[in-house]
């Protein structure tokens, strides 16, 4: 349970660290541009802890599971006057109304070229950018880590298991019986431990060459060179022709046109791989970087049918697809799963929790770029869109347009919220009723 309950802490303070260095990716950009930032905060509800700085106050909220800083000069003043204007009627021109005068509160004793809304449209994209990219350098630091430090597992030129014999495929048996013939391997005399080094004089470098050669020597002599004790023994032996199952691409055993399952024939020796860690090259670490970035934003486009099928598993008698969206409940469940398994050695559990903490980046960075405020890409649409705006009335010679109006989307920014809202209750309700388990 202690375990449980650490591996939960660790993707907890793994969550809050990457929300922080989130922050700091606007933080910087945004003083580097001179604009004024009276808070910068990591989490939400009220404030444990809090110290300022110069012009910024620092500190922590209770609820760790978001950060903001507070920036002056957000939204720009309406077109009435540069004052601001007033709304009368109508509840989402009060929304709009008050976007723009908490904005221009923050403007109070401050000169107006520090506020957002008056920087270049690349400086405001740099301010907005600079969360999600930080998001990407911490899932690549923590993609490395895990690939070049820890490796990933894979099959290796050393025999890990030896059969006695062969059992048929099409049995359910585990144990070898008089009348199995011998396994070809066991008969020549292969041992674990033994690393196969060249098999009729080709050498040997993965196991899926062995894999090739076997198959394809089924019933005819075979010359197996193999490593023992630093020695290189030859041995004799005769890949036997047998049968296996046919699996299709959901790993269920295939069936023919008469419905019988599906067999085929290979050649086998009775011989089994061992599986090691391999450390990776660095030029493996941004093409898995980019494979997760993929898969994140595949559930992403498909998020309003993936959701239904969250929901619909939630509250029906379906699984839940393991590679669909998983809330913050359901991420801690998994870290505590990953700390708990006594049967992994520690350094194993310990870089799945770095991998976890690392697809946890991606997905941060994936999901702020959409371009819906409030999150960061849509803010940096908003400032593209002002870019082109502004480009084209220059170029047809038309007055400059000024600042993008942002706070006329204050209504869909609140039914945006709303949604990421119920999202986040749905997920965290179907984590804890239909939890998803790596194992």
């Amino acid at each position: 349970m202690l375990l449980y309950i650490l591996g939960i802490l660790v993707v907890v303070v793994g969550l809050a660290v990457s929300i922080g260095l989130h922050e700091i990716g606007h933080l910087l950009p945004a003083k580097l541009f001179g604009v004024r930032v009276s808070q910068y905060m990591i989490g939400f509800g009220p404030t444990i802890f809090s110290r300022k700085r110069g012009e910024t106050e620092y500190g922590l909220k209770a609820i760790p599971l978001g950060g903001y800083i507070a920036m002056a000069g957000m939204y720009p003043p309406g077109k009435a006057n540069n004052k601001g204007r007033t709304a009368t009627t109508g509840v989402f021109q009060s929304l709009v109304q008050d976007a723009r005068t908490a904005s221009a509160d923050t403007l109070v004793d401050v000169d107006e070229s520090r506020a957002f809304y008056n920087l270049p449209v690349f400086k405001r994209v740099i301010i907005m950018l600079g969360g999600p990219v930080m998001n990407l350098l911490i899932g690549i630091v923590m993609f490395a880590i895990l690939l070049m430090g820890f490796g990933v597992a894979q099959t290796t030129t050393t025999i890990s298991s030896v059969s006695e014999c062969v059992i048929p495929a099409t049995t359910e048996r585990q144990t070898c019986e008089s009348t199995d013939p011998a396994a070809p391997g066991f008969a020549a005399g292969m041992l674990p431990g033994d690393r196969l080094v060249s098999m009729d004089g080709e050498p040997v470098e993965i196991w899926a060459e062995a894999t090739e050669y076997i198959r394809a020597a089924a019933g005819a002599e075979l010359t197996v060179v193999v490593e023992r004790d630093g020695t290189d023994v030859t041995l004799v032996t005769e890949p036997l022709l047998t049968e296996r199952y046919v699996y299709d691409d959901r790993g269920q055993i295939a069936e023919n046109a008469d419905g019988e399952p599906q067999t085929e024939e290979y050649g086998f020796l009775g011989i089994g791989s061992a599986v090691e860690n391999v450390p990776q090259p660095v030029t493996a670490v941004l093409p898995a970087v980019g494979d997760n970035v993929v898969a994140v934003s595949n559930v992403i486009v498909n998020l309003p049918q993936r959701m239904i099928d969250v929901a619909a598993a939630a509250f029906g008698p379906g699984d839940r697809d393991p590679n669909g969206p998983i809330g913050v409940v359901g991420v801690g469940r998994i870290a505590g799963e990953i700390a708990s398994l006594d049967s992994a050695p520690v350094a194993s559990r310990v870089a799945q929790l770095i991998g976890l903490i690392g697809s946890l980046n991606v997905a941060l960075f994936v999901f702020n770029l959409v371009p819906l405020m409030p999150l960061d890409g849509g803010h940096v649409a908003g400032a593209l869109y002002e870019g082109i705006r502004r480009f084209f009335a220059k170029l047809f010679g038309r007055p400059d347009p000024g600042p993008v109006d942002t706070a006329k989307i204050i209504p869909l920014t609140l039914v945006v919220v709303v949604l990421l809202g119920a999202m986040t209750l749905l997920l965290i309700y179907a984590d804890i009723v239909k939890p998803i388990s790596i194992f």
